[in-house]
């Protein structure tokens, strides 16, 4: 694998930091808006900024005329099923009931989920014994990070349908992942303009229908609306592109050793956070099975 280069590893920190700070930002806007409406706000915002972007690059949205045409936007279809629309809603709606930090720490996940569904999915991308340790490593991380006791209190205690909701999100990013790496060769920015405004436009009816059209929020929760539209929906996934281009798809998955640092940070210094006692183990657990999958093995996110 070529040298990133400094500008990459510049790039990779502050989509890190971007991507960490966004669980905080979560819960500030939930104290002026509700759960869904967040998400649909943030993925207006990003899907519009987007959209104005690769018009002013001069980049075009696929071709629905032609069949590969059709094949990406089914892709792009799918991407903003499971990488924005419901992720995103799941995040807000368990952030209502747990703590930044711990949603943070759910998005670690993401790459163990990747494993088993590429062993399926994605052509070359086998379960090795070494992926298979490291699943199984990273996978009990994610049942201390539940707690044991959590299945038994379904229905009657919110705190555990929410963690279980915030694994829900990490397995939709997951499933995205699959989905944008067996996407049909198209323009990156495009298919990112895609996908996001079709996330929009499942999402925003939804929103509607279920929580009607948001009262006027404080400054704060607007603020946060609206960095979580332009930072680590719209800038993101530009950095995001530049990184995959420049370093590559493998490079770009150690982002997920950084996120939920940044996130238990910021919820806890500037939210004053109280964390699960069996974050810090579950953490540990969780990054060893990563750093085990990673070692020698090429990473699909």
């Amino acid at each position: 694998m070529p040298n990133p280069g400094a500008r990459n590893w510049a790039k990779l920190v502050l989509l890190g930091m971007i991507w960490g700070a966004s669980f905080m930002f979560v819960s500030v806007a939930l104290n002026g808006f509700a759960p869904i409406s967040v998400a649909a706000a943030r993925i207006s915002i990003g899907a519009l900024t987007l959209y104005i972007m690769i018009r002013a690059l001069g980049v075009s949205l696929p071709d629905w005329s032609a069949p590969q045409g059709r094949a990406i936007w089914a892709a792009a279809a799918a991407m903003g099923l499971f990488s924005n629309a419901l992720p995103f809603t799941l995040l807000s709606w368990g952030q209502t009931y747990v703590a930044s930090g711990f949603a943070g720490v759910c998005m670690a996940v993401v790459p163990l989920f990747v494993l088993p569904l590429a062993h399926f999915f994605v052509p070359g991308e086998h379960m090795t014994l070494r992926r298979g340790i490291s699943f199984l490593i990273g996978f009990s991380g994610v049942i201390v990070l539940i707690g044991l006791d959590a299945f038994q209190s379904i229905g009657s205690d919110y705190e555990a349908l929410a963690r279980v909701a915030c694994l829900g999100a990490a397995l939709c990013y997951a499933i995205g992942a699959i989905v944008t790496r067996l996407c049909p060769a198209t323009n990156m920015l495009s298919l990112s303009a895609a996908a996001m405004l079709c996330a929009a436009v499942m999402i925003v009816p939804v929103a509607l229908w279920q929580e009607g059209v948001p009262a006027r929020p404080d400054t704060l929760s607007l603020a946060a609306i609206l960095y979580l539209g332009l930072l680590p929906t719209a800038l993101a996934q530009i950095l995001l592109v530049q990184v995959i281009r420049d370093a590559g798809p493998s490079f770009l998955s150690m982002v997920n050793y950084q996120v939920p640092v940044w996130s238990v940070l910021f919820g806890a210094l500037l939210l004053n956070e109280v964390l699960p006692p069996q974050l810090l183990i579950s953490l540990a657990l969780i990054l060893g099975g990563l750093l085990l999958s990673r070692k020698r093995v090429r990473a699909l996110v």
